[in-house]
């Protein structure tokens, strides 16, 4: 039953990939001042047919990585220079990985990989290039982010999906929710991560938590809006999928921004805003 499930999972998420509409990495400016923030010159960085998502700016490094499909629907991860504008690849494997993320010490870019033989591992690749070792590879990680260097939350497939705290050293893993959105991400200046915790009849909302695993609610998300960013001082960015909007940890009122685009902007969906906030990524329908 176990590796039905397992292959079952497998083949869901790889039809759903094949299925996912063709989407774009568009990169802006931003401008923050007090409680207004104006994203400028937006422009497609990914500039391919097909499927780019997932983007995620190194901490340190004046790099966007983000996820592309091949024609053949298996993605590999990509790195954009947004200084000089170049794009390489980070890994090329006959796999196919997702979810860039950096990892705390900023020397590897961790990445669900889908294998062929019905495995969806959390691994990671050298940010210079190589070859990825494996992170989490007993259980089928759909995304994931990092609270420390020893410590993960993973949202985990099954019936029903789960959110877990898992413990590198140790291999220990706690199922802490149920139903919860895809968006993970470590809080800038706290040691806590936030998701999003999905209900059928009540406001969806964003969740912390800290340290010792406790959950705590921040604020409800935009109606039916799972995907966010987080900016270093505090404050969130989400879509409706039309326009873009800001609030502050702890609030409840969103004010849509100023957003220009040479790009057609269509289903905005996934973001990310690099360390210094002065760069954002999010992704749109070609």
């Amino acid at each position: 039953m176990k590796q039905f499930l397992l292959l079952t999972s497998f083949s869901f998420l790889v039809i759903n990939a094949f299925a996912q509409p063709a989407t774009e990495v568009v990169l802006f400016d931003l401008v923050h001042s007090g409680e207004n923030l104006i994203a400028t010159n937006g422009s497609n960085i990914s500039a391919h047919k097909g499927y780019d998502n997932q983007p995620f700016f190194h901490p340190d490094k004046n790099v966007l990585y983000y996820t592309s499909a091949d024609d053949a629907g298996r993605t590999d991860i990509k790195q954009y220079d947004f200084i000089i504008g170049t794009t390489t690849s980070l890994t090329s494997t006959p796999e196919r990985e997702y979810s860039p993320t950096v990892t705390p010490d900023n020397q590897y870019v961790s990445c669900i990989i889908q294998r062929d033989n019905g495995a969806q591992d959390l691994g990671k690749v050298p940010v210079n290039g190589g070859s990825a070792s494996a992170i989490v590879d007993h259980l089928v990680v759909g995304y994931h982010a990092w609270l420390n260097g020893n410590t993960l939350y993973l949202f985990v497939l099954g019936e029903p999906a789960t959110l877990r705290r898992y413990t590198v050293a140790t291999g220990r893993d706690t199922i802490l929710a149920t139903n919860i959105g895809r968006s993970l991400h470590r809080m800038p200046g706290t040691p806590a991560v936030s998701f999003v915790q999905k209900s059928n009849d009540s406001p969806w909302a964003l969740n912390r938590i800290d340290e010792s695993g406790g959950i705590s609610k921040i604020c409800d998300t935009l109606p039916g809006r799972e995907d966010l960013a987080w900016m270093s001082d505090g404050w969130l960015l989400m879509s409706d999928g039309r326009a873009l909007f800001i609030c502050q940890a702890g609030k409840t009122k969103w004010k849509e921004i100023k957003l220009t685009s040479a790009f057609p902007l269509k289903n905005i969906s996934r973001m990310a805003v690099n360390a210094s906030g002065t760069k954002l990524a999010l992704v749109t329908e070609e």
